[in-house]
Formats: C-alpha cells, sequence, structure tokens
C-alpha cells in the first residue's frame, strides 16, 4: 500500500485522550485474592519499582518504545488470535488493534494521560514499534508499518506498508520490534512462522522458510531451503538490517525458533532471547553476524527432534550445537517463554548497572539482568540475576497452564525499555497463562512498572534538536531512539561536527565512545580519519570492534594479539570477499585461532564460506601427513570446514585407534556433513569397522542420511525395496469388497472386521478414513475390532477415526488428590511410557524426553497431559498419515518435508518418500500417545506415574 492520506487514517482511527487518577474499578478486580499484593515487584535492594501504568490507560501491551518526551508508546494486542479466543467473550476492538501514547504530564512518577495515536484494522495484534523522530513504525506481520506525524499532533498523516511479505499474521513468531542502530540503520527480527517473501526498496529478494507450519490458521504452508538473492539459504527466525530508506535488506544471523526481540547494543552487539519446543532449552545469547542459531537443519527442511543423535541430551540436540556451522547457544534459561530484551547504557541506576542486559521472562514472571563478560571471541552470560519479579525468588518450575488465583503469577514481562530519564520501564502483558496461542484474561489488563535508584527522582531532560550541543545531548542518552535524533541531525552536518563529536571519545561512558565513533566514520575523511586512529590506537578492545565494524576496511593486519573479538571481525568480514583476496589473511586468523575458542572457530568458518575446498587444500601441507598427529585446531577446522578434500584424511583419523573416542566421533560427524558419494560411501565402510564407538555411529550415520542429505547419492531404494507380500495383496481385496455397495452388508462387515484385525488392514482403513471414505455405518464395526490390532500406532491412530466400543473417562482432579508411590511410578513408566520416552537414563527418544518435566508441569499439569495426550500437541509431535501411490500407507512424525519426506514412526524409526510418490497426506488431531485409559490404567496409576516423573516426596 503506498502513502495513505490522513482522511484514511481518520477514518480508521479517532484519537482518543483519556485522563486517569486514583484507583480505577478495573484494578481492584486484578487484586490478589491472597494476602499477597498482587501488584507487589521485587527488585534489587538499591532499587525500586513503582506502577507507573495501568488499565485503562491502554490494554495488553506487547511492545513498547519511549519518545525524547519521556513518553510510553505502546503497541496492543487485544485481537490476539481471535481464532482461539472468541471476541464476544473478551475485550474486543472492531477498528482494529491500537497504538497508544501514555504520558506522565505532572511530573510524580505514574503516567496520568493517554491518547490513541492510531487504531488500524491492519493492526492485528502488533508485536513491535519504534518510534524514530516522527515517524512510528509497527511491526505486525506480514507488513512493516510505517505512520508519519509530519506536523506532531500525535496523529499520523501518512500510512505506508513499508515492507511486506512476512509470515506470521496473528502469530507469535513473526515480526517483532524494529530500533535504530547506532550505525543509523534500522535493525529488526522475525520468528519462524515463515515463509517470508520480502522485497526491499531497491528490489532485493529475501526468500526464506523451514518445515515449521501450524499456530494459527493462516500459517499453512511453509518451506525450507529458499535461496534468497544473495544466493544464501536462510531459514527459520532471522535477524534483519536494512536502510531508514528501504533499501540494503540484509539478513544478519538466522535459524531462530522465535528470538522475541533483539537488542543491539553501542558497539553493535546484538543480543536476543529464544523459546524452546520442550521443556527445558530456552536461551539467552550474544549473536555473532552470518551465524547459525541452530534451531532447524541448516536447510529448513527438518526439525531438531528428526536430527538429535541418540547421545545427545536435550539442549544440546534442539540448539544442533554438536553441528558443525552453528552458534553457540549461550545460557540455557529452562524451561520459560521469553521475550523483550533490552541493553542497560544509562548511568541513572548506578555505574553497576551500565552494560547489563535484561531478558524478560513471561513464563516465569521475571526479568533476568547479565552481565556479559569475553569469553573468547564471545561471551559468558554465566552471571545471572532477578532484576524484576512478581516473587522474591524465582521459581524453577514453569507451569504454562497454571490458572490458580495466585495472581502473582499473572506478572508477564513483555517488555522492557529505557527512558530518556534513564529509569527503566517494564511493560506487564498480565494473564493466568502464556503460551499455548490463548488468553484467560478477558478484561485485556496490563500494567507498566517504573525501576529508579532508591530514594532518587529522575527527570526527563528536554533537548534542542537545533543546536549541535542539543544534538550532542540527545547522542548521549539511554533512550535507544531519542539518541538517533542526535545521530541523524549531526550526520547531515558532516565534518562540521566533527570536533565536537571528537570530544565525546574521552566520555567516562564507553558506550557514549562508541556512539561517537560509528559517527566519525560516517563524517567525511577528517570523521573517518578520528575513527581509524581509534582502530589503530585505542586500548579498549570494544572501541577497536567498534571501529573496524564501522569502517568496514577492507586493507587490514592481522596480528594476533588483537584480542579474539576484533580478530572475529576481521574473519566475519572475509565472507563475501573472493578467495585469492582473503587467503592470506584467512591463513593468519587460523594460526591465531585457539582451538578451544568455538566462537572463533565459527567466525573462521563464516570467513570461509563458499571458499573451504580451497582454503583446506592451501593450508593441508602444514600440517602433519599423518592426519593422527593433527593438533586439536588443525582437527577442530577440519571438522568445522568438513571439505570433501578431508575425506581421506577424516576417515584416517576416524578409524584410529590411537585417538581417543571423542577425537574420532569428530572426524566421523565432520564425514556426515559431507554432501558428496565418497562420503557417504566411507560412512558404509565405517559401520563395519571393528572399532565399536565407530561402527555403532556409522551405522546412525548411514540410516539417517539415506533420508536426506545422501539419499540420491546412492540407490538407498533399490537396496530397502519391499514387494507386494500376500497378505497385503489379501487386505487389498478385502478393502475393495468393503467398499463396493454391490457386496451383500454382512460380508462388507466381514472385510470391515477382517482389515481392523490385521496390521495393513488397519493402515488402508486409517488411510480412507483420514479421506472420508469409511461408509458411517461401518465404524461401529471397525472399532470393535480396530483398537486390539496388532500395530500399536494403528491403535492409537483409530481413535481419530472410530468411536472407542468402551472406556470410562478418567479424573485429573481424583488423580491428583491421590498420593503417588514412585516406586509403583517407575514400574508404570517402564511399562507403559519407555518405548516411546526417555526419563533420565531409561527409556527411548521417540515422543518428547521427560527427563525435566518437572520443570514445566505441577502434577495437575502433568495428569491434564497424560489423561489428554491430543490437547497440547508440541511441534514436530503432530502424527500425520501418508498414501503413496504404490498403495502404500505410511503414518507418524513428519521430521523432514521438501524433495523426500521423513516420518518418524510410533517405534522410532524413519521412512524417506519421494514427494512426487505421494498422492495423499494428512495431518492428524490426535497424539500418537495412547489415552491412558487404553492402556487399562486407572487414577491412582497416574498419580503414581506422575510423583515419579514430577520426583514428588512420597505421598504427595
Amino acid at each position: 500500500m503506498p502513502n495513505a492520506p490522513l482522511k484514511i487514517i481518520v477514518a480508521m482511527s479517532l484519537v482518543s485522550v483519556l485522563s486517569f487518577t486514583g484507583t480505577n474499578t478495573l484494578q481492584n478486580e486484578y487484586r490478589a485474592e491472597s494476602p499477597s499484593d498482587s501488584n507487589k515487584v521485587f527488585v534489587p535492594d538499591d532499587l525500586e519499582a513503582t506502577l507507573w501504568a495501568e488499565a485503562p490507560l491502554f490494554y495488553n501491551p506487547t511492545n513498547m518504545d519511549i519518545d525524547a518526551k519521556g513518553r510510553v508508546w505502546i503497541t496492543e494486542a487485544v485481537n490476539y488470535r481471535e481464532f482461539n479466543n472468541k471476541p464476544d467473550k473478551k475485550l474486543h476492538f472492531d477498528q482494529g488493534d491500537r497504538v497508544v501514547i501514555l504520558e506522565d504530564t505532572d511530573g510524580d512518577g505514574k503516567a496520568d494521560k493517554s491518547k490513541v495515536f492510531v487504531q488500524d484494522k491492519d493492526l492485528v495484534a502488533p508485536l513491535g514499534i519504534g518510534v524514530i523522530g516522527n515517524k512510528i513504525i509497527v511491526s505486525c506481520a506480514p507488513n512493516i508499518i510505517m505512520y508519519t506525524d509530519e506536523n506532531g499532533d500525535d496523529v499520523p498523516d501518512k500510512k505506508e506498508i513499508f515492507l511486506t511479505g512476512f509470515g506470521g499474521l496473528d502469530h507469535d513468531h513473526s515480526l517483532h520490534s524494529l530500533t535504530a542502530g547506532p550505525d543509523g540503520r534500522w535493525h529488526f527480527n522475525t520468528g519462524n512462522a515463515g515463509p517470508h517473501n520480502v522485497k526491499d526498496k531497491s528490489g532485493w529478494n529475501l526468500r526464506s522458510g523451514s518445515i515449521y507450519t501450524g499456530g494459527t490458521p493462516y500459517n499453512d504452508k511453509n518451506q525450507g531451503n529458499q535461496k534468497s538473492d544473495d544466493g544464501r539459504v536462510w531459514v527459520g527466525g532471522l535477524a534483519l538490517r536494512m536502510n531508514p530508506d528501504g533499501t540494503g535488506l540484509k539478513v544478519m544471523a538466522h535459524n531462530f525458533r522465535n528470538s522475541y526481540e533483539i537488542a543491539i547494543d553501542s558497539y553493535g552487539n546484538y543480543w536476543q532471547n529464544d523459546n524452546d519446543d520442550q521443556v527445558v532449552t530456552c536461551r539467552t545469547s550474544w549473536v555473532m553476524e552470518g551465524s547459525n542459531a541452530g534451531y532447524f537443519s541448516a536447510d529448513g527442511t527438518r526439525t531438531w527432534q528428526a536430527d538429535r543423535r541418540p547421545d545427545q541430551d536435550m539442549f544440546t540436540a534442539h540448539w544442533h550445537q554438536e553441528d558443525p556451522g552453528v552458534l553457540v547457544a549461550g545460557d540455557n534459561t529452562g524451561a520459560g517463554s521469553p521475550t523483550g530484551m533490552l541493553v542497560y547504557e544509562g548511568d541513572a541506576l548506578g555505574e553497576k548497572y551500565r552494560g547489563t542486559v535484561l531478558s524478560c521472562e513471561a513464563g516465569r514472571n521475571v526479568v533476568w539482568a547479565y552481565w556479559p563478560q569475553p569469553k573468547g571471541a564471545g561471551f559468558d552470560l554465566s552471571k545471572r540475576i532477578d532484576f524484576i519479579s512478581s516473587f522474591p525468588k524465582v521459581e524453577a518450575h514453569y507451569v504454562w497452564n497454571d490458572t490458580g488465583v495466585d495472581k502473582r503469577k499473572w506478572f508477564r514481562p513483555s517488555d522492557a525499555a529505557t527512558g530518556p530519564d534513564g529509569a527503566i520501564y517494564v511493560a506487564d502483558w498480565y494473564d493466568p497463562i502464556v503460551g499455548g496461542h490463548a488468553m484467560h484474561d478477558k478484561k485485556g489488563y496490563g500494567r507498566i512498572y517504573r525501576i529508579t535508584p532508591k530514594g532518587k527522582k529522575l527527570t526527563t531532560p528536554k533537548f534542542d534538536l537545533s543546536s549541535i550541543d542539543g544534538q550532542i545531548e540527545a547522542l548521549k542518552n539511554p533512550a535507544i531512539n531519542v539518541r538517533n535524533l542526535g545521530f541523524v541531525a549531526l550526520k547531515a552536518q558532516g565534518e562540521k561536527v566533527v570536533q565536537p563529536v571528537k570530544m565525546l571519545l574521552n566520555d567516562p561512558n564507553s558506550f557514549i565512545q562508541a556512539r561517537a565513533v560509528w559517527l566519525l566514520a560516517q563524517l567525511g575523511d577528517q570523521g573517518k580519519a578520528e575513527a581509524e586512529k581509534v582502530l589503530k590506537e585505542s586500548k579498549d578492545e570494544n572501541l577497536r570492534i567498534t571501529a573496524f565494524r564501522a569502517l568496514n576496511p577492507s586493507n587490514f593486519s592481522v596480528q594476533k594479539n588483537l584480542g579474539s573479538g576484533l580478530l572475529r571481525e576481521m574473519a566475519i568480514s572475509l565472507r563475501d570477499v573472493p578467495y585469492e583476496q582473503s587467503k592470506e589473511k584467512l591463513k593468519a586468523l587460523f594460526t591465531a585461532f585457539d582451538s578451544g575458542d568455538r566462537y572463533f572457530l565459527e567466525a573462521l568458518g563464516i570467513g570461509t564460506d563458499g571458499k573451504e575446498e580451497a582454503f583446506y587444500k592451501d593450508i593441508r601441507p602444514s600440517w602433519p601427513k599423518d592426519p593422527v598427529g593433527w593438533t586439536p585446531k588443525q582437527a577442530a577446522l577440519a571438522w568445522r570446514l568438513h571439505p570433501k578434500a578431508a575425506l581421506s584424511d577424516l576417515r584416517t583419523r576416524a578409524t584410529a585407534k590411537a585417538l581417543s573416542a571423542a577425537d574420532r566421533k569428530q572426524a566421523l560427524t565432520a564425514i556426515a556433513f559431507i554432501k558428496d558419494k565418497a562420503a557417504a560411501l566411507t560412512m558404509l565402510e565405517l559401520s563395519k569397522s571393528p572399532l565399536k564407538d565407530v561402527s555403532e555411529q556409522a551405522f546412525y550415520w548411514v540410516n539417517f542420511r539415506k533420508t536426506n542429505d545422501w539419499q540420491d547419492l546412492i540407490n538407498w531404494q533399490q537396496a530397502t525395496a519391499a514387494v507386494l507380500s500376500p497378505v497385503q495383496k489379501k487386505m487389498l481385496e478385502w478393502q475393495k469388497i468393503m467398499m463396493d455397495t454391490s457386496v451383500a452388508k454382512p460380508q462388507r462387515e466381514l472385510a470391515a472386521k477382517t482389515l481392523a484385525s490385521d496390521l495393513y488392514g488397519g493402515q488402508l482403513l486409517l488411510a480412507a478414513a483420514g479421506e472420508s471414505k469409511i461408509p458411517k455405518e461401518f465404524k461401529p464395526v471397525i472399532a470393535e475390532a480396530i483398537f486390539n490390532n496388532p500395530d500399536r500406532s494403528v491403535r492409537m491412530m483409530a481413535g481419530d477415526y472410530f468411536p472407542r466400543p468402551s472406556g470410562k473417562g478418567l479424573s485429573v482432579n481424583l488423580a491428583a488428590s491421590l498420593p503417588a508411590d514412585v516406586t509403583k511410578g517407575k514400574q508404570l513408566f517402564q511399562t507403559n511410557c519407555a518405548s516411546c520416552h526417555r526419563f533420565e537414563t531409561d527409556g527411548k527418544d521417540i515422543g518428547p524426553d521427560l527427563s525435566m518435566i518437572n520443570k514445566k508441569f505441577d502434577k495437575n499439569g502433568l495428569l491434564d497431559a497424560i489423561i489428554n495426550p491430543s490437547a497440547g500437541l508440541a511441534f514436530g509431535y503432530e502424527p500425520w498419515i501418508i498414501q503413496t501411490k504404490d498403495k502404500n500407507t505410511y503414518y507418524g512424525f513428519l521430521v523432514g518435508d521438501g524433495a523426500t519426506v521423513v516420518l518418524k514412526d510410533a517405534a522410532g524409526q524413519t521412512m524417506s518418500l519421494k514427494s512426487t510418490n505421494i498422492i495423499s497426506r494428512k495431518q492428524l488431531k490426535n497424539s500418537l500417545m495412547p489415552e491412558a485409559s487404553s492402556l487399562g490404567l486407572k487414577e491412582k496409576d497416574l498419580s503414581d506415574l506422575s510423583g515419579y516423573l514430577l520426583k514428588l516426596p512420597a505421598g504427595e
């Protein structure tokens, strides 16, 4: 949509102003029902938090930004997922969601005025806002919408669909907030609800997707392995950058699940958090430019569940941490639902908080604070504290669907932002649950807390943006989009302002120094010369890194003593440089590499992207001739690059008895990532190795890779092809009889029963039922037999289509009230669950790992999941049924999609099918997990089982 005139905007949104004082009736309805006050929050002892604003000034805040006047701009999501949340049962806006401006007009530290900037039917649960000068940029998939207020009256004069084509309409895994970085460009991100097919203002095309669908009715088509105009395959969630005019769209990192917000600091570092599919693998991370964050397979066609190797723990597998080419995942925060991110660069809270990275965790009712410390070429995020929470101590247990009466658990921080006064503002979505694509608070209540130093009043400064001094003060401000006002105004004056900007290099706040470096690099030759001095002479590595990023020099000298962070940036800068121009620098960078630094190794991998074969051939002659004698750094580089040229060396290392099992495993893994027929044949050979660890791993890789990267390299199908057996042929005959209306009914009923009692016949019935081809009158007849089918998967899936002939419903409440015997619970797990689920050292990795289920569910929640297994299917565990042209029927979890479709059945076996051979495919509504009643389990059994899995004390 081109620019929209004012009359269109006014037609969509009547601007309203609401003044608010005192205690409101709506607020009183949300007071805690327990003795504790639901509005009380806990912060560090030297800080204090006040309730700055609450409904009805605004509703359901998803994201916020703060302007130069200290006003808080909120995106609301009142009309959130109304396909799940019935609009007639909750607060609803017929004219669309809103952007609201909140203001403290009397300076008492609390908002007292609310104004609707815009209400627009194009706004359906927007998840991001950036206030950049007179432009208000709202992230609301499929669009980035720009509203322009040309005369400063808080009414939009223009509306422009700035960019469009992002996936994720009314989906949490979609477009998130946009901010102006220290480089003057705009930075934003989107989740994995693709596909993302976006053309920037210069005509450059982003094409990105993955196997992920679902979450909303609109997210029904997606695919991985798409190439953008840069020739690269970007998958999953994306971190993105563009120029303010909409040109220069660039993927900065990819393969997140749903990174809710990217925070960029004044050095140019990206910080993010990301949620997970299972119970204990959320993360907070530093993000390297050009990196793969590891959620899907590298091409986006497979889930992490499909790629999980037999010996991998969940966190390692979830983020592909043992795959070459994947960034270090960062801090494992466990179970949760992470949201907004912020880097606090101000001084108002005290020097110790300068540089704090804040991560909102809605699921756990907390905002965490990190103090990142350099670690090699990356960062250590192990220092984490609770910054603000509704509890004095944050619980490790995250129960997403716990709707208890303790309304302290309704504190759901959705975002954090720094105001121009130096205070930190935290938005609270406020709801009994988070996740499950639902909202239980029907009134849309929300809150904002303001965090300040204890006993100190902070005020918003006034900026004179017409003067250089005022522009400098704006650039120094801790509010990220406020300082962009100073950046833009100063940059427009060019070399005229070099001297006043240069003075900022002496500021005691190093973040302000970094902003000066970015700006100087864009102030003509004089400014660039000053930035070059910083790069060459500064003793602060962060500033040297900033200068390198700002200047992006092509002519630089690699020296080992420069520091790992700067060397990392040098390596990354070589990614798109032709090999002949970059090879000497790459060799020097490898010499500086410390073998234990995975961050540096990944930077080297990014720098050699597309040049791996040539680089390996050039560097290999300087290594020991016998690869068994390689140093750890040489072995690590061969693993990361895994070029075809290294295959012989890797094979030698994989079979070397003199090496440790870990070293052999490293070589085997590298071979598994070489997409070449010779690698497949080598792995086949290694599967016969006399070394048990080698043969077992090679056997796994052969059976795994023949379903994806190596499928077309060898005629695997010919080796494993199956022909119809006499029994299968007989079942096809019985199916014809059942469907033939000219045959007598008793004979057709006999055919139905015969099919229902046979493994292959049951598969045929499920396929026909999935296409609604089973005559209604035969369903009861089939039901009498199919729940006793010899194939467990048939029995489990039959409940989708056929009524159980008998079976009493089980009560969650009754089971929860009974004491648990964990010894009996262990026996029940081993008998009924271990064939699909792992719990600690017991069981198999077919369904979700239950080892840390106690971090997600309490007893009631787990019992509900057991008794109603289809109520909340985790992504990756939705069952599918597929029919092929050769009349075979397959069912299981979809773990790979594209030209080859890969299913994993209930026994853990994978089946690889050519998409061209598929005639029908259907996603089923019910879990493959059998209902507890079908296993003969009673409420007491379930109490014992849940007590064992939750590690409850005896009798609970």
